[in-house]
């Protein structure tokens, strides 16, 4: 029996399959180890941002104290995408003491995209500074960037071009992320969706989403906080009184009960109140409460369906003994 001789590799054919191995561990390595999309808390959009931008503590968006560079990220309505291409014209830009370098049709997979390049004089910096309106079925995405002349070599154009290149958009934010957004904990949502979030100020809690026309028929809850002082019980009235007065789209409004109440553990008023809800007509109950403390307030309002009122204000209560100082 005849045995084949081992094929013998020559040193070109040697040399061609490293190089072919070498291309293999290269395309892996990109693979393996591509940077992922970047959200800030909270944002539905997010990118790959540039080396050397981090996420912002002070603006939803991206940041380089040192250098002075910003990116800054928006979610805004849908229709918003036609008013800003509309409004943003050259002219309007000068204004604003930007002059327009370049206008483009931008290229994304999520959709129709401009961009906007312009020139900044803010003070003694120089700025260059890139707009990107992106249109998308849920929302238009506005980001803006800034960089001083004095940074370009550390963030030229193609880094902001890939950048921008990367966004993307989530379906889905987690609640905890969201809450984590709030000036308080909040620990019990009481079977509620987080509608909307206000960065350090509040929260609207719902039984549907706010861009449901039915959400204006369930039960909501909206929780904010801010600065005040009041000092003395009766000033409390008076300032709960006139908080609620500030409350919209109510017709016949009638306050059927207020009082003074301790929750959680601090001072507090109540005031539970009557109406027609302005859009859809149907007979609503009211509750608001404020909470004094720590230097300012906290108010919570929760309006329902006068025929889910029973169901629905024993939810308010475990919203409301649920939030704690952060």
């Amino acid at each position: 029996m005849r045995h084949k001789k081992p094929a013998t590799v020559t040193p070109t054919r040697h040399r061609v399959t490293c190089a072919a191995l070498a291309l293999l561990m290269v395309a892996l390595g990109g693979l393996a180890f591509a940077a992922e999309p970047v959200f800030p808390p909270g944002s539905p959009v997010g990118l790959v941002p540039p080396p050397g931008l981090v996420a912002s503590q002070s603006f939803n968006g991206f940041a380089d104290p040192g250098n002075k560079v910003a990116m800054l990220l928006a979610a805004l309505p849908p229709q918003a995408y036609a008013d800003i291409e509309k409004t943003m014209t050259e002219a309007a830009l000068k204004k604003e003491g930007v002059v327009q370098v370049s206008r483009e049709p931008f290229a994304l997979a999520l959709g129709q995209a401009l961009l906007i390049i312009g020139r900044q004089q803010a003070g003694s910096a120089k700025l260059h500074k890139w707009l990107l309106i992106v249109k998308t079925p849920k929302l238009t995405a506005f980001v803006t960037v800034q960089v001083p002349d004095e940074a370009r070599a550390t963030y030229p154009d193609a880094a902001i071009r890939s950048a921008l290149a990367s966004l993307t958009i989530r379906t889905k934010i987690p609640d905890k992320e969201q809450l984590s957004l709030l000036p308080f904990k909040l620990a019990n949502l009481a079977g509620f969706k987080i509608g909307n979030v206000m960065r350090g100020r509040g929260v609207l809690l719902s039984d549907e989403s706010t861009d449901s026309p039915k959400s204006l028929n369930r039960p909501r809850i909206l929780i904010a906080a801010a600065p005040a002082t009041v000092a003395q019980m009766d000033d409390r009235a008076v300032f709960a009184r006139r908080a609620f007065a500030s409350l919209g789209g109510v017709e016949e409004l009638r306050i059927t009960e207020a009082g003074a109440l301790r929750i959680g553990g601090q001072q507090g008023h109540q005031i539970l109140a009557s109406g027609k809800d302005a859009t859809t007509g149907v007979n609503i109950t009211i509750v608001q409460w404020l909470r004094f403390g720590g230097g300012g307030f906290l108010q919570l309002i929760g309006i329902s369906p006068t025929t889910e009122w029973k169901q629905a204000y024993p939810r308010f209560r475990a919203v409301r003994d649920s939030i704690a100082a952060r």
